[in-house]
C-alpha cells in the first residue's frame, strides 16, 4: 500500500511541471505574436518600402559626331563605324566579379597584341595574383600590422610583398585576362567603358553578341572614328578629336564637366573640330537604369533619344584647295631644283584665297618641303599661325595712311634715288626710278616714295642727304593704327581656335620707321594679308574671314544634308577711315601693278582674261644660327584680286627664305596658278 501511495504522488506532480512549461512557452509565443503584430501593424509599411526600394540612375551613350562638307557638298570629314566591346558595371560590383567576367570574355576576344600586353604593369599582375590567391596574399601581413593600417594601406603593402617570381610566369591567356580586367577597372558604375574597339574582328563581335547573357555588363556595340576622304588635304584645318583613353583634356576639365560632358567623352581638341565642338558633338542617348537595394539592375529605359551631331558646311572648295596645294608643291620643287644652293632655306609656302565681299575662305593652304627626304607635308594652318615680313605688298596701306594723315596728296611726286641718312646704311628702291607719283610708286614698287611718307608722318619734311633726321616716334603708332584698319597686326576674327596677330618691332629708331612703311619691320600672317587686300578690293570694308558657311541639322538614317540650323552671314568689322577717292586711287595703282607695262607683276597677269589687280612684295631676311649669320635671303609675297572692277576672289601668299639671286619668280607663278585654277573651276561650273 505504501508503494501505491508514492506512485500516486509522482503522477500528481508531473502535470503541474508540464503546465508551467507550457505556460512559459505560451508567454514566449504570445510575446512573439505581439512582436510580429507590432512589426506588421506599426512598421510593416516602412519595412516593405525598404524591401521594395529602388534607385534610378542615368548613363549617357555617345553618338556619332557631325560631319564636315565643302561648299559643294563634298564630304571632308566623316565617320567610320567600327565594332566596339564595352563594359558597364552595376553599382557595387566587386573586383572578383569583374575578374570572372574578364575570364569569360577572354574566351571570345583576343587582347594579345603588343598594344594591350605592353600596357600591363607589374601592379596589374600582382592584383591578378591577389584575387586568385586571396588567403595566401592576406597572410603576408600579420594581424598586428593590419590593425595599424587602413584598408588601402594594407592592400598596397600586400601587393608590395608579393614575390615577383609569382607573377612573372603567366601564360598569354592569363595576360589577356589581365589586359581585359585592366580596362574594366577604369569603368565607373553605370558608365560604359571601352574594352576593345580599334581592332575588333567581325568574328569577335558575333561571338560576344551571342553570349551577352553570360557576360554581365558587357556589350557589343558600334563606335566611330573620323575618316578623311581627301587624306591630308585640309586635314590640319579640320582638326582632331581626343581618343577614348584621353577623354576631355585635363586643362579644360571644369569647362566640359559644367556643360554636361563625362570625363571619357571624346571632344575636338584642335582646328574646326574644337571651334565647332558644340555643334558637332550631338546629343547623347540618355538611359535610366533602375536598381534594387542589392544594386541589381531590374529595369532600363531610354529617356532621351540620341541624335548625332550637326553637320558643318564649310566655305572651302576642295577642288580649289587641292589645286593650290599642288601649285605650292610644284613651284617649291621647281625653285629648289633650278637653284639648289640659292634655295636651301626655302621650305615653306602659304596661301589664302577668299571672297573679298563675304569673307568666305575658299582655300587656305601651306606646304613644307623636307630637303633631306625630298618630301612635302601639309602645313595649312601656318597661314594663320606663322608670321613673316611681307615686304612691299603693304604699300597700299602706306599710301592710304599718307593720304589720311595729310602728308601726301593724290598726284604727289618724289624723286626716287637712294637715301643716305647720316651714320646709317643707304636705303633705296630696287632701282632708281626718278620722279614718281603715288600711282607710279605702287606700279613700280618705289621704296623711296614710302620713305618720304614715313619721314613726313614722323614730322621730317626737309630731308637732306647725309644729314640726320628727327622723327616723332608717335609716328610708329600712327602708321600701325592705319595698318590695323586693314587687319594688319590685329586679329582677323577668323573662326579658328587660335590665330597669330604677328609681331611688332620694338626698336623705334628712324630707319625702322622707314622699314615699317615698306613691310620690312613688323610681321604679319598670310591670313592678315588676305584680309588686308580684300579690304582694298571691297572698297574699304573689312569683313571677317570665316570657314563655316552653314550648320545643318542631321537627318536620321540619311546621308543627305538636313535643313539649315544656322548660317554664317557676312560681318563687316569696320570701314577704313580713308575716302572713296583715296581708295579708288590705290585700286588703280594695284591695277597697274598687274596690267600696266611697267607693273612689277604685269609679265604674269597682263594677258589674263580675268583682269587682276594686286601688289608684289620682297623683304630681306637674314638667317642666323648660334648668333652667326648663315645666309641673307628674301621673303617673296603677292596679294591680288580679280576681276579688278568687280572682285569675286582675293588671295595672299608668302614664300619665306627664298635665296637672293633666285631667278624663279615663285610668288608670281603661285599667284598665277591660284587665279588660273579659280577661274577654270568657275568656267567648268558654268558649263555644267
Amino acid at each position: 500500500m505504501m508503494v501505491s501511495k508514492k506512485k500516486k504522488k509522482k503522477k500528481a506532480q508531473l502535470p503541474f511541471r508540464l503546465n508551467i512549461l507550457f505556460f512559459i512557452v505560451f508567454l514566449l509565443f504570445s510575446a512573439l505574436v505581439l512582436q510580429l503584430g507590432v512589426v506588421q501593424i506599426l512598421n510593416g509599411e516602412a519595412f516593405q518600402a525598404e524591401i521594395d526600394r529602388t534607385t534610378n540612375d542615368y548613363t549617357e551613350v555617345p553618338v556619332p559626331r557631325g560631319k564636315m562638307y565643302d561648299r559643294n557638298g563634298n564630304l571632308i570629314v566623316g565617320n567610320d563605324a567600327e565594332y566596339s566591346i564595352t563594359y558597364t558595371p552595376e553599382k557595387g560590383t566587386q573586383a572578383s566579379e569583374r575578374l570572372d567576367v574578364a575570364e569569360k570574355l577572354a574566351e571570345y576576344i583576343s587582347m594579345g597584341s603588343e598594344k594591350y600586353l605592353n600596357a600591363i604593369t607589374e601592379r596589374d599582375k600582382k592584383e591578378y595574383w591577389y584575387l586568385n590567391n586571396t588567403e595566401e596574399a592576406e597572410s603576408l601581413l600579420t594581424v598586428e600590422e593590419t590593425e595599424e593600417m587602413d584598408n588601402g594601406e594594407a592592400y598596397n603593402e600586400t601587393l608590395e610583398r608579393i614575390d615577383e617570381e609569382k607573377v612573372n610566369d603567366y601564360s598569354k591567356q592569363q595576360l589577356e585576362v589581365i589586359a581585359i580586367k585592366k580596362e574594366m577597372d577604369k569603368a565607373m558604375a553605370l558608365t560604359p567603358q571601352v574594352i576593345k574597339n580599334d581592332d575588333v574582328t567581325p568574328e569577335e563581335f558575333a561571338r560576344v553578341s551571342a553570349r551577352l547573357d553570360e557576360l554581365p555588363g558587357v556589350n557589343a556595340t558600334t563606335d566611330w572614328n573620323r575618316e578623311y576622304p581627301y587624306d591630308e588635304t585640309f586635314r590640319d584645318f579640320a582638326g582632331s578629336i581626343t581618343s577614348e583613353s584621353q577623354g576631355i583634356p585635363a586643362e579644360k576639365e571644369d569647362y566640359y564637366l559644367t556643360r554636361g560632358y563625362s570625363r571619357n567623352d571624346r571632344v575636338g581638341d584642335s582646328g574646326l573640330e574644337e571651334q565647332y565642338e558644340n555643334a558637332l558633338r550631338g546629343r547623347k542617348e540618355k538611359i535610366q537604369y533602375t536598381t534594387n537595394s542589392n544594386g541589381t539592375v531590374v529595369d532600363s529605359d531610354v529617356v532621351v533619344e540620341g541624335e548625332r551631331g550637326k553637320d558643318l558646311v564649310l566655305t572651302v572648295d576642295m577642288e580649289l584647295q587641292q589645286e593650290i596645294d599642288k601649285v605650292l608643291r610644284e613651284e617649291i620643287q621647281t625653285a629648289v631644283q633650278n637653284q639648289p644652293s640659292e634655295n636651301k632655306y626655302l621650305e615653306d609656302a602659304m596661301a589664302v584665297v577668299l571672297n573679298p565681299k563675304t569673307g568666305e575662305i575658299l582655300a587656305a593652304a601651306g606646304q613644307h618641303y623636307d630637303h633631306e627626304e625630298n618630301e612635302f607635308s601639309n602645313t595649312g594652318t601656318s597661314a594663320i599661325y606663322n608670321a613673316n615680313a611681307p615686304g612691299s605688298a603693304v604699300k597700299g596701306a602706306t599710301v592710304l595712311g599718307g593720304y589720311q594723315s595729310g602728308v601726301i596728296e593724290q598726284g604727289q611726286q618724289f624723286y626716287d634715288e637712294p637715301i643716305q641718312i647720316a651714320d646709317t646704311p643707304e636705303k633705296s628702291s630696287w632701282r632708281n626710278l626718278g620722279w614718281v607719283n603715288d600711282l607710279e610708286a605702287l606700279e613700280q614698287s618705289s621704296n623711296v616714295y614710302m620713305f618720304y611718307i614715313a619721314m613726313r608722318m614722323g614730322g621730317e619734311y626737309n630731308f637732306q642727304q647725309n644729314k640726320s633726321i628727327n622723327i616723332d616716334y608717335a609716328a610708329f603708332q600712327e602708321m600701325r593704327n592705319y595698318f590695323s584698319q586693314f587687319g594688319l597686326g590685329v586679329p582677323t576674327g577668323v573662326d579658328f581656335p587660335y590665330e597669330s596677330t604677328g609681331y611688332e618691332g620694338s626698336n623705334p629708331d628712324a630707319g625702322n620707321l622707314l622699314d615699317l612703311a615698306i613691310g620690312q619691320y613688323d610681321i604679319y600672317t598670310t591670313m592678315q594679308m588676305a584680309q588686308y587686300v580684300s579690304t582694298i578690293a571691297n572698297d574699304g570694308y573689312r569683313v571677317r574671314p570665316h570657314f563655316m558657311k552653314e550648320i545643318r541639322n542631321p537627318i536620321p538614317h540619311d546621308e543627305d544634308l538636313g535643313p539649315i540650323y544656322k548660317s554664317n552671314d557676312t560681318e563687316v568689322m569696320n570701314r577704313i577711315q580713308m575716302s572713296d577717292s583715296h581708295i579708288e586711287r590705290v585700286q588703280e595703282g594695284f591695277r597697274r601693278v598687274f596690267q600696266a607695262p611697267n607693273g612689277t607683276a604685269s609679265n604674269y597677269f597682263a594677258d589674263k582674261s580675268y583682269e587682276a589687280a594686286g601688289k608684289t612684295g620682297t623683304a630681306e631676311y637674314d638667317i642666323y644660327e648660334n648668333g652667326e649669320l648663315q645666309a641673307s635671303t628674301e621673303n617673296l609675297s603677292l596679294i591680288g584680286y580679280a576681276p579688278y572692277d568687280d572682285p569675286e576672289v582675293a588671295f595672299a601668299l608668302i614664300v619665306p627664305h627664298v635665296g637672293k639671286g633666285n631667278d624663279h619668280p615663285i610668288n608670281h607663278k603661285i599667284g598665277q596658278g591660284i587665279l588660273d585654277a579659280y577661274f577654270e573651276l568657275q568656267n567648268e561650273d558654268e558649263e555644267e
